[in-house]
């Protein structure tokens, strides 16, 4: 059970008469005194009796589910009814009531074929964060949610099923094949974003997005026609990253690069006309079909002779390749002789290109190579490989095969190794989009969060490349491009945002009985992706309510790994169609990590679900734990950090149960009044409070200025960081501690409303500013208060610039300076801690003043007798036989020795221990006395006895100093 299912929604109807009880259900019952924080642990023994009912309302009439129980700690399994709570009241669409500029935010679609993964909870908590915060400061908060169709990805999950069921795409039309998709699609598409949910994400689930969506479409077929009609799009054969076995050219984002063991092969190419050879070293040697040059760098002796001469390309017959300079050609790099194969190589395509040589491809789409290769023609690229080689071995022509580390292009969907190759494809022109984007953040329309990765956005628009935006496939959106059947289809061919609209131009340019067929292709995913943040809210359709409302958005954020393939792109799309950027802020997180900071794999079985987090640890530790990171940074996520963050949570959860506990009855309207008429936003309300409360409550004020400016900068790890230093660190440490003087007072309930007041005011703040983070555990909460008017989701967000008692706060730092100085004496001296012991304070007049003021305070903290506590400006008579503390300039306290221990007990103690520690230490200086040892033993090894038998001299030294000074009472007491 959970607290909050025990208590009310509201407690409006405090003042209200008995009959009235119906209605609310609440956590107390009458009983004598309050129950301290200690004690909680035992809570599960008592059952208090409840005035209840099975749920509250909230001002609109809705149930919130309620129960009769004082749960031990948050119960997880809760978390899914708040969710659902908050969703079914609507909190999570924009509300304009508090008026204000919207914050929005576009989710960053993921793929719908995904299931939950770090790098999902990463984004899903940061955006959270943005919008719970902006939302609670009152302005129109949307973050529009979706997922993207994800174009290979799918295709390969459906025809893996449909190859379960002995059923090959290739067996079925392009129709028949969409409809299979769209079946898996909605049978299971939804499973990302039901994982999202689990996570608290608060987006508006009615404005829910798929890339496919009829309206996205159109804005997709529209980007492409406008582009076309500006010339920005063109379609060329140019070197592209194939993949052989989904046959279709995959982007840049689709490629990773591993490091695999390979072999370099070291071939002869004899010089024509001349009885030389030069040796290439290759690690493709099927490739050397497509050579059309070899290069050499000018300035290598061994070369330059052969520059402009020819060279006989192995196995082709004596065709003929020019021997040409290159400066680029590291000469430390095999051999220092580069075959040119442009059909496939990225760099050697660009040299050919460049020079004029022709380009030559040898490979069919599927990986096999083609007639170019001769007898080779149908082997498989690997195969043939194999077979070349050892015909290379035969003819003498092969010097040798090395061992060599290459780096591997592989297919991030697939897995196998990429080809490049030269294909027909549609492309955009990206020059004139690029500048556009590079004047943004220039200008300062555009901020990119963390600023260091300006120059990368900069480096990469200033050296951008055409985009390859066609894809071979069946899923996706189909190229609005028709061509003439008999026609050229690279001469001739219509572009139209509708198959009528393309025969009847068609049918206006070529007459009625023209025929046609639309271009097979989709577009590369990142393409509709591109238009997201526009196309999500009507764009093209520029009255669409939500544009004109929402557009441009507030933040992008997503990792900074696809700072070009998406957000550049969005940049230089929304400046395109709608002549502003599509968001003010981007913000950046980095990757998550292991706890030794390697990345998540399943190969290294490294990988932590989420899911299974959750279950174990909570999704607000989970959430804690992610938003402590810095921006662009990349995280370490360990277990021990999560079970910090859960301990966290309980803590949490801990001090609302005891606050709870010790508020007044709900029908004592008296103590009630007692506690409503405190005021905290005044100076002289701040003013007038007792020592302790004066400093929580500056502290508190202090607390949401700071979190409040680091909340605007995106500094959410340093939100994280000060709430939980100031909750746990000064809230429930020490107030919670010194409240229980005032709790606890014989005064009655005149001196425990002020404590009350102030627990109150200063919980329900903290949840406020910890709720953008933990969003379950501070709901719950919160609901538990009393009076609540508002769900805490919806509540507004501290006020800022409050009062602050900067006097209260240093004289409280000095109380608390001489808690932990008797405290740690308590330790030193093995004092049992519910012992309490006799104290002398001494200190100036105005010290003292307000120490003994809190004097109960401080018998509280520090476990003293406060019968027996004094405060002086003067030594007591007994300083020679008491410990003596200095716990600050001005601040001395004297604590009787024979009150804190037995002293013959202790020195027989001690100088057991002593003869201990003499006996280790003489084993040390051994160690070290012996020359065999320290000549012989590891250096670490060495070092290490040096530091412990150092530690053991400290240690005997203490303890020898410690025995004196109770002897010497020993005697005095004897001489007394």
């Amino acid at each position: 059970m959970t607290l909050l299912q025990q208590l009310p929604l509201s407690y409006s109807l405090f003042f209200s008469s008995f009959s009235t009880c119906s209605k609310l259900n609440t956590l107390f019952y009458k009983r004598r005194r309050p129950i301290p924080f200690s004690h909680f642990h035992s809570l599960n023994r008592f059952r208090p009796r409840l005035l209840s009912v099975s749920a509250s309302e909230n001002k609109n009439g809705a149930a919130y589910n309620t129960s009769t129980e004082i749960a031990k700690s948050f119960d997880f399994a809760s978390e899914e009814r708040i969710y659902n709570w908050w969703e079914s009241q609507g909190f999570f669409k924009p509300n304009y009531d508090r008026g204000g500029d919207p914050f929005v935010i576009p989710m960053p679609p993921p793929n719908v074929t995904g299931s939950l993964h770090m790098g999902h909870a990463m984004f899903v908590t940061l955006e959270d964060i943005m919008v719970r915060y902006h939302r609670m400061k009152g302005r129109p908060t949307l973050w529009l949610p979706g997922t993207d169709h994800a174009g290979i990805a799918t295709q390969l999950v459906v025809e893996r099923m449909l190859a379960s069921e002995g059923v090959s795409r290739t067996e079925m039309s392009r129709d028949e094949f969409a409809k299979r998709v769209w079946q898996w699609k909605e049978k299971y598409g939804g499973t990302i974003a039901n994982q999202i949910k689990r996570l608290g994400a608060s987006c508006d689930w009615t404005r829910e997005h798929f890339t496919l969506d009829e309206q996205l479409s159109e804005a997709v077929i529209e980007a492409f026609v406008r582009l076309h009609e500006k010339g920005l799009i063109y379609q060329g054969s140019y070197m592209v990253n194939w993949s052989p076995a989904l046959q279709t050219a995959v982007s840049d984002l689709e490629v990773e690069y591993s490091e695999e063991s390979g072999h370099l092969y070291h071939i002869k190419y004899r010089v024509a006309g001349r009885p030389d050879y030069l040796t290439v070293a290759t690690t493709r040697p099927e490739t050397l079909f497509g050579d059309v040059a070899l290069s050499v760098h000018p300035e290598d002796d061994r070369y330059s002779k052969f520059i402009g001469q020819m060279a006989i390309v192995p196995l082709t017959f004596g065709r003929h390749v020019p021997i040409l300079p290159n400066k680029h050609v590291d000469r430390e790099f095999g051999t220092g002789v580069l075959k040119i194969s442009p059909g496939h190589d990225h760099n050697d395509y660009l040299y050919a290109r460049k020079l004029g040589l022709p380009i030559l491809n040898v490979m069919n789409k599927d990986g096999t190579l083609n007639d170019v290769a001769g007898m080779y023609s149908g082997l498989d690229r690997f195969e043939a490989r194999k077979k070349l080689w050892a015909e290379l071995q035969e003819t003498g022509l092969a010097v040798k095969k090395e061992p060599h580390t290459l780096r591997v292009p592989r297919s991030q969907r697939g897995g196998e190794v990429i080809e490049p190759l030269v294909s027909k494809q549609w492309f955009v022109s990206m020059e004139p989009l690029a500048e556009k984007a590079l004047q943004a953040v220039e200008k300062g329309d555009l901020t990119i969060i963390p600023e260091r990765f300006e120059k990368i956005y900069n480096h990469w628009l200033s050296n951008i490349k055409d985009w390859c935006i066609s894809r071979q496939l069946w899923w996706g959106h189909r190229i609005p491009v028709w061509y003439i059947v008999g026609k050229n289809n690279e001469e001739e061919y219509i572009v139209a945002r509708s198959a009528d609209e393309a025969h009847e131009k068609a049918r206006e340019k070529y007459g009625k009985g023209v025929e046609i067929y639309q271009d097979p292709d989709v577009l590369d995913t990142w393409f509709s992706s591109a238009l997201w943040p526009f196309s999500t809210l009507g764009w093209p359709d520029l009255s669409a309510e939500d544009f004109k409302q929402f557009y441009p958005t507030t933040v992008l954020e997503t990792g900074h790994d696809i700072l070009f393939f998406w957000v550049a792109r969005m940049v230089m799309m929304g400046i395109e169609f709608t002549g502003t950027v599509p968001f003010s802020y981007v913000y950046l997180h980095g990757l998550i990590r292991d706890s030794q900071g390697r990345k998540m794999s399943k190969t290294l079985g490294n990988v932590i679900d989420p899911l299974d987090t959750i279950k174990e640890f909570g999704t607000d530790a989970l959430r804690f734990t992610l938003a402590l990171g810095t921006a662009g940074q990349d995280l370490n996520l360990s277990t021990e950090r999560l079970t910090s963050n859960k301990a966290f949570t309980n803590k949490l959860w801990n001090a609302g149960k005891f606050i709870l506990q010790n508020l007044p009855d709900t029908n004592d309207s008296t103590a009630w009044e007692n506690i409503l008429s405190y005021k905290f936003d005044s100076e002289d309300s701040v003013l007038a409070l007792p020592l302790s409360e004066s400093w929580v409550v500056s502290k508190l004020h202090l607390l949401i200025d700071s979190v409040t400016g680091s909340y605007d900068k995106f500094y959410f790890g340093e939100v994280g960081r000060e709430a939980y230093d100031f909750f746990w660190g000064d809230f429930a440490d020490w107030y919670i501690e010194a409240s229980k003087a005032r709790l606890y007072h014989s005064g009655g309930n005149s001196v425990a409303s002020v404590a009350q007041a102030v627990l109150l005011y200063t919980f329900e703040n903290v949840l406020k500013v910890l709720h953008p983070f933990m969003p379950f555990v501070t709901e719950e909460l919160w609901q538990a208060l009393p009076n609540r008017k508002h769900a805490l989701i919806v509540s507004h967000w501290p006020q800022t610039q409050l009062p602050r008692n900067t006097s209260s706060i240093k004289k409280f730092e000095i109380l608390q300076a001489l808690v932990r100085a008797i405290r740690n004496a308590r330790a030193e001296y093995s004092v049992e801690p519910a012992k309490r012991i006799s104290a002398s304070v001494v200190a100036s007049n105005e010290v003292i003043q307000y120490m003994s003021e809190e004097r109960e305070v401080l018998a509280l903290l520090a476990r003293l007798d406060l019968q027996h506590l004094h405060f002086t400006d003067s030594p007591p008579g007994d300083a020679d036989q008491s410990v003596h503390l200095v716990a600050g300039d001005g601040l001395e306290a004297y604590l009787p020795l024979a009150d804190m221990v037995d002293i013959s007990a202790e020195v027989e103690r001690l100088s057991k221990r002593l003869s201990k520690m003499q006996k280790e230490y003489d084993g040390f200086v051994a160690k070290l006395s012996s020359p065999k040892f320290v000549e012989k033993a590891p250096e670490d090894v060495v070092s290490g006895v040096r530091e412990k038998a150092a530690e053991a001299e400290e240690k005997i030294t203490l303890t020898k100093n410690r025995l004196e000074f109770l002897k010497s009472n020993v005697l005095a007491s004897k001489q007394a």
